[in-house]
């Protein structure tokens, strides 16, 4: 798992550690020492620590004035054992919602496994965002199951043709673009 580096081909749009308003900012990382584990897993010291154990992010961009931000996940989502979405809401999804961002795209590739709990977490993110939405991006089958199964898709738009996006071919904005124009269609 130290092999996967979280996407870094949209550095020279965004960097969190630059970014003043980002939760991340000033965060200092050594490209030579691996601190952060996900069970006995070594990962890139580029992750982010979120306050779970089994969880990292990485803040690949953020547009202020269309409101939106991409993040990449790796590890276990493990709402059960570790609430991990209460330390990613708390930790990092409402300092960015001060800041205005009401559209979220998580970017699932590298979460192993889903763990649910209740949905309470959930359903407070989709109401605090209005006029907002959530899209989870190319997460693996049994993750998008697991989602459903949990009834969170009432809150995080998933499945269809968001599973199955080359993103890494899209500047940013061009992403953003094609997940807003994928969630108006469900909405209207």
């Amino acid at each position: 798992m130290h092999d996967i580096e979280p996407y870094w081909n949209w550095r020279n749009y965004y960097i969190a550690s630059e970014d003043e308003r980002s939760p991340f900012f000033e965060r200092e990382y050594n490209e030579f020492e691996f601190t952060h584990a996900i069970y006995n897993y070594l990962i890139h010291p580029q992750w982010d620590y979120i306050g779970s154990p089994t969880l990292y992010i990485k803040i690949l961009y953020v547009d202020y004035e269309l409101s939106f931000c991409i993040i990449e996940f790796i590890g276990e989502w493990n709402d059960c054992i570790n609430n991990d979405i209460m330390f990613l809401k708390r930790n990092i999804i409402e300092s960015l919602m001060s800041e205005g961002i009401n559209k979220f795209i998580l970017l699932g590739e590298n979460i192993l496994n889903f763990h649910a709990s209740d949905d309470c977490y959930y359903q407070e993110w989709y109401e605090d965002i209005e006029n907002g939405w959530i899209a989870a991006v190319n997460f693996r089958k049994h993750v998008f199951n697991e989602f459903q199964s949990c009834n969170i898709h009432y809150y995080i738009s998933f499945g269809g043709e968001l599973n199955n996006i080359d993103w890494r071919t899209y500047t940013p904005y061009q992403f953003f673009k094609r997940i807003e124009n994928l969630i108006t269609k469900r909405i209207i």
